[in-house]
Order: structure tokens, then sequence, then C-alpha cells
């Protein structure tokens, strides 16, 4: 009884409700509420210790959902959800494997209603978006509008914005909430920097604030076609409208870095747990491209007013050394592509750029409080001195074996033989110790076998031509075939 009027009122629910419907929805409600405080005095009476506990939590998951629907007594609320986890991490300990799954899943299923009345009440441990995240279907449009109305609220305090020693004022109600919801994103960013969130959740944080900053921009466009001739206000929306592109900017450069990051932790790796491909170098190198395009992009961007002041210069001191850095690594990895493609000179010699470029960038950077690019910097200076040297000594001895294969070459020439030596495939030649795949770094095909298969030849079935039937005179056979014996009446009509 209490399973079905919950089921009838999660129908109306998700149906989608009016005033007279919550009020029935609210009603199943308060039904399954009471058969569900039923059961559990029954099970509490009748059953074992478990078979209560688990009556007990199911009760005060039926309360919680009724105080969660009622939006009145969200403290209820929490207590009944927290009760209810208790009781299913308390049997998830014990019992099969089957039953440690169920409780994990029944709490799964609280954990973001605990999470949103935590919300709700001021002090939640979550993230913005990660409550969204971890809602199901029927929690996220609430919990949007719950959201919405707090940064409406908190929009109406917020008149200007700040960036670098400037004071923008921002008059449009849209605009405020675009700017708090993107820094609200950057705020929750700069937490899971701080904790180990995987790569994944921090692009798609990335991609809620350039969406966050997009809508900012057009609302201050919009407001610039409707300012009309008033030039005080187009200065003010025109310093916002730099503001907030140079801060979307800055946050594509960082989002380009974590994607740089993740490209070095997997070119070193042969295969990854998850059987991805390894990173390319050819990867790496567009990436730094699309870095050294943004940080020009910004500088550009920043140094674009007339009277700059101080926090502006230094800002874009800062940007043209990592812009330097930025090259020093692109150069890294473009040798790293040569040197895969077996060009040892030209590979060297990008290496040695490298070298002279990252040295120029530590130079710069002595005085710098970066202590992060510094190191980076140094091991990658390091390993272009190794990558150097490995490539020097590799194109030696590639250059001394050269003249070995010429000689060998020429010493099993023949005059007297002109047929070409024919490339043997793997399967003609399995009892010896050749080698079918070619030398390394090289684009030579590998020879398995050969396909399409060559033609061979087969024998065709035999073509007989009958020609002695016409001339065969066969014996008359009358005598032999048998004789229809006729009546008396069959004489007279055939």
């Amino acid at each position: 009884m209490a399973e079905r009027a919950w089921s009838h009122a999660m129908e109306k629910k998700t149906a989608g409700t009016n005033a007279k419907q919550r009020i029935y929805m609210l009603g199943r409600f308060r039904k399954a509420v009471k058969w569900a405080s039923l059961f559990s005095q029954l099970c509490s009476v009748k059953g074992d210790s478990r078979t209560s506990l688990e009556a007990e939590a199911y009760a005060s998951y039926m309360k919680g959902a009724l105080f969660f629907e009622q939006d009145k007594n969200i403290d209820a609320a929490m207590i009944n959800f927290k009760n209810t986890r208790a009781i299913y991490e308390e049997l998830g300990k014990y019992g099969s494997i089957e039953n440690q799954l169920l409780c994990r899943q029944r709490i799964d299923e609280v954990e973001p209603m605990i999470d949103f009345c935590s919300h709700k009440l001021g002090g939640s441990y979550l993230q913005a978006h990660e409550l969204l995240d971890t809602a199901n279907d029927l929690l996220k449009a609430k919990m949007e509008a719950v959201l919405s109305e707090t940064r409406s609220q908190q929009a109406a305090s917020m008149t200007e914005f700040k960036w670098l020693g400037r004071t923008f004022p921002i008059t449009n109600a849209k605009t405020r909430v675009s700017i708090l919801k993107a820094q609200q994103l950057e705020r929750d960013l700069s937490a899971a920097a701080t904790e180990s969130v995987a790569a994944d959740k921090k692009l798609a944080i990335f991609d809620k604030i350039f969406s966050a900053y997009h809508d900012a921009r057009s609302c201050i466009r919009n407001d610039l076609a409707s300012a009309g001739n008033a030039e005080d206000i187009k200065d003010d929306l025109n310093g916002l409208d730099k503001a907030v592109s140079a801060v979307l900017g800055l946050r594509t450069i960082e989002r380009n870095q974590l994607l740089v990051s993740i490209g070095k932790s997997k070119f070193t790796k042969h295969r990854d747990e998850k059987n991805e491909r390894t990173t390319k170098p050819e990867e790496l190198v567009r990436l730094y491209d699309l870095l050294i395009q943004n940080v020009t992009d910004l500088t550009d961007l920043v140094s674009s007013g007339r009277n700059k002041n101080e926090e502006e210069n230094s800002f874009i001191h800062e940007y043209e050394l990592k812009g330097l850095a930025f090259r020093a690594e692109r150069c890294f990895f473009l040798a790293k592509s040569y040197s895969s493609a077996g060009k040892r000179a030209e590979a060297y010699a990008l290496f040695c750029h490298a070298h002279t470029l990252t040295g120029s960038a530590l130079q710069q950077h002595s005085n710098s409080h970066d202590k992060a690019l510094i190191q980076d910097l140094e091991f990658l200076s390091n390993n272009c001195r190794s990558n150097s040297c490995i490539e020097h000594a590799t194109g030696i001895m590639e250059e001394e074996i050269v003249p070995l294969k010429l000689s060998k070459g020429v010493s099993t020439m023949s005059l007297a033989d002109n047929k070409t030596k024919e490339n043997k495939y793997l399967l003609d030649m399995l009892e010896s110790y050749e080698s079918a795949i070619g030398e390394p770094n090289t684009k030579a095909p590998c020879r398995i076998a050969q396909f399409p298969p060559p033609f061979q030849a087969v024998p065709c079935n035999p073509i007989v031509l009958d020609m002695a039937y016409n001339s065969v005179e066969f014996p008359n056979l009358e005598n032999r075939m048998k004789k229809e014996k006729k009546g008396l009446l069959s004489r007279f009509w055939g």
C-alpha cells in the first residue's frame, strides 16, 4: 500500500502539477507515510532486528520525501534522510555482496537529497555545479531554480566589476547574474584544483565558465547598441567588455594548459589502463600553437588602452614571459616529432634551439615568484640537452651504418643474374629469422602476406562433345514393345 501511494504521487509529480494536482500529490505522500509507519511498527513487533531496521529506514525515507515536497520543514526532511543513510550504511557492512550493493544504491539515492537540503539551509559542503551533477531528473529543476534565485539576490548587491586595478560599473541585471555565475564557477574550479578532481569535471566547469562570460558579453553588446550618444555610458560599457573579454582569454589559457598537462601525462606512456591511444608530439605542438595565439591575443587586448596602470604593465610582462616559455615547449615537441620521423639533423637543430629559448626564459624569470614555472623550465632545459645528445649520437651511428649497408649490397651484386631480388613475405620464410617489418623509423610497409593474393593456374574441367550420336544406327525394338489388347467395341469406335 505504501509503495502504491508513493508511486502514484511520483507519477503526478513527473507529469507536471498544478495547484489541484499538487494537493492530491501531497495527500498520496501522506498515505505512503502512514502505511510505511504501520509497516515499520509491524516489523518491530513480528520481524527480526535486520528487517526492523530496514523497515525503519523505509519509513524515514517516506517521511523525508513528504517534508521535502512540502518545502516547509527542510530540517525534518534532512534529519529523516540522514537517518535513512545511517541505517543503510550500517546494514551495508554485513551480509552478502548483493545486499551490500543494494544498500549502496539506496545511499546513492539519498545523498543528493541530503546535499540539496544542506545547501538550502546554507551549510552545503558541495559546490553548486556538483549539486546539479549529482541530482536526479526530479531534483534538477528545483535545484536550478534555487540557485538562480540565490544568484539574483546576490546580484542585487553587485554594482561594479574590478579587474587589474580598474573598476567598471554594472547596470544591467542580466549582466550581473552572468558574471556572478562565472565567478561562482571560478571559485568551484579553484576548490577543485586543491582536491583530486578528474580532468573531465574540470573541463566541464571551464565550459560553463565560458558560457557565462559569453552571456555577459552579449548583454554588454546589447547595452552598447542601445546606449545611443551617451559617451560616458559607452566608455564604461567598452571598458567592461574589455575586462570581461580579458578574463575570458585568461580562462581559455588555463583550459589549454590543462589540456597540455593531460596530453603530457599520456605522452610518455605506451598504453594507459583504459587502452586509450597515446599522445603524439604533433598534438602537443598544436596545443602550444593555440596557447601562443591566446597569449598574443590577451596581451594585445590589455595593451590596447592608452593609459595603462602599473598592474596592467606587470600583467603584460608576465604573460609575455609565459609566451616565451610556451615557444620553448613547442620547439621541444616539434623536435620530438622530427625525431620520431627519423630526421636526426632537423631534430638536433630544434633541440638546440629549444635549449636556447629555455635558457633565455629562465634568465628572464630569475626574479619571478612562479616557482612551478621555473621548475618546469629547468626540467625542460635538461630534457633538451639530453635529447640533443641522443639525437647527435644516433645520427652518427646511422651515418656509420650506411657505408656498411652499401658495401654489403655491392658485394651481393652479380652480373650474371639480372633478376631483381624478390620481396619475400613472412608466410614464405617461416623457417628463416628475417624481419618482415622493415627497418625502424622508415615508412616501408610490412611484408606479412601478399594481398590481394596472386593468381594461380588451376586445372579446368574437360569439355566432352558427343560427336558419335548422330552416326549410330539403333536397332528396331517394336517387336519387344507390349501390345495393347482391344475389345470388340473398341475395334468399331477406335
